[in-house]
């Protein structure tokens, strides 16, 4: 009897250990989760902000140019692939065909000084500008949140524990033509 009790209590502490271990794990990878999705969320909040900015952007444009029929059509086409996206990667090149459109109808605004005077356009430039840094600050506080839930997975020892707990690695928002979003439209005249 003298033997067994040490044994059972060094017994009873390891899976206490490594029972508190495994419920902090488990808590700290849901927190990295939802923290993950609160930034994929302030993600499409933006990315429905300037989806809704550019309506007014075509109408202004086209009140100017409305001869630039092809130009209108790939903006719109856009707008409507960053609505449907369905995650990150479909997020991601939805996010470089806008950018493409956008710079293509600012370059047909360039060619209009009267449209660059009025004020709607101005406002609407302002609005943009100010909700393509949000996008961005959204995209680096979502990636640093799934860089941060994807290493928590992937060190040891927590590696031997995270799937079996349902936990996966998270995809990154990375855009495939990554030049065609280092800085937002260029929309200064």
């Amino acid at each position: 009897m003298d033997v067994l009790l040490p044994i059972l209590i060094v017994v009873v502490v390891l899976a206490l250990i490594v029972g508190i271990y495994l419920w902090s794990t488990y808590n700290a990878l849901v927190t990295l989760n939802v923290r993950v999705d609160e930034a994929w969320s302030d993600i499409t909040v933006q990315l429905k902000r300037r989806a809704d900015l550019i309506p007014n952007l075509i109408e202004t444009v086209k009140g100017y140019a409305s001869h630039e029929r092809g130009v209108f059509e790939a903006v719109t086409k856009a707008r409507a692939e960053t609505l449907s996206a369905q995650g990150p990667a479909d997020a991601a090149a939805a996010e470089g065909h806008m950018q493409a459109a956008l710079k293509s109808i600012f370059a047909v605004a360039e060619a209009y000084p009267q449209l660059q005077a009025s004020q709607n356009f101005l406002q609407l430039q302002a609005e943009l500008v100010d909700t393509e840094d949000k996008i961005q600050a959204a995209r680096r506080f979502y990636n640093g949140g799934v860089r941060e839930f994807n290493t928590k997975i992937l060190v040891f020892p927590n590696n031997m524990w995270a799937r079996r707990l349902s936990f996966s690695k998270r995809d990154f928002f990375d855009v495939a033509d990554a030049a065609s979003i280092q800085e937002p439209p260029r929309v200064q005249f």
